[in-house]
Order: C-alpha cells, then sequence, then structure tokens
C-alpha cells in the first residue's frame, strides 16, 4: 500500500486519536476508515444532489442496486426507484 503525507491540524489530530483510543485501532486505520466513509457521503451527497445515477451510485461504492437502496434509505434519502419497481426489474 503506497504511503502518503497529509497535513492534518492539530484538532483533527485530536480527534483521531480519540476515535482511536475509543475504538481500539491504530491511528492509521482510523484514517483510512474516515476516507472511505467520507468518500461513501460524498456518492450518496452526489446522488442526493442528482449529480449521479442510482446506477453509478451502487457501482462506485461497489454495492447492488438493492444494496444501493437500503443504503439510501439508511441516510433517509428517497430513491427514484419503487419497491414494485425493483420486483419487476427482478422478475424480468
Amino acid at each position: 500500500m503506497p504511503v502518503v503525507s497529509v497535513r492534518i491540524s492539530d484538532q483533527g489530530i485530536k480527534e483521531i486519536c480519540e476515535i482511536a483510543k475509543k475504538e481500539q485501532k491504530h491511528r492509521s486505520a482510523v484514517i483510512q476508515e474516515l476516507i472511505s466513509e467520507g468518500r461513501e457521503f460524498h456518492l450518496l451527497k452526489e446522488y442526493k444532489e442528482g449529480k449521479i445515477s442510482l446506477g453509478r451510485l451502487s457501482e462506485e461504492l461497489q454495492l447492488s442496486l438493492s444494496e444501493a437502496i437500503d443504503l439510501l434509505s439508511q441516510f433517509g434519502i428517497e430513491s427514484p426507484v419503487t419497491y414494485e419497481d425493483y420486483i419487476t426489474q427482478l422478475k424480468s
């Protein structure tokens, strides 16, 4: 895995250390998780703003369409696909 050097504010380091201590993880693992979660949030935001499609969202997050719809639901984002549409797609 490549190594990347970044500058993080003192407050950022403090927050990372607090999470690492609470979750009993190394700081680098916490940073990797935060980056991953930030990417997920960014993609969800782009979907909500209509900048990417549901298919693109699921592709970028490496999820099935149903998993992507479930994720949208977890974050209170409405999907344009109704349950009936989803069942119809499964049958075809």
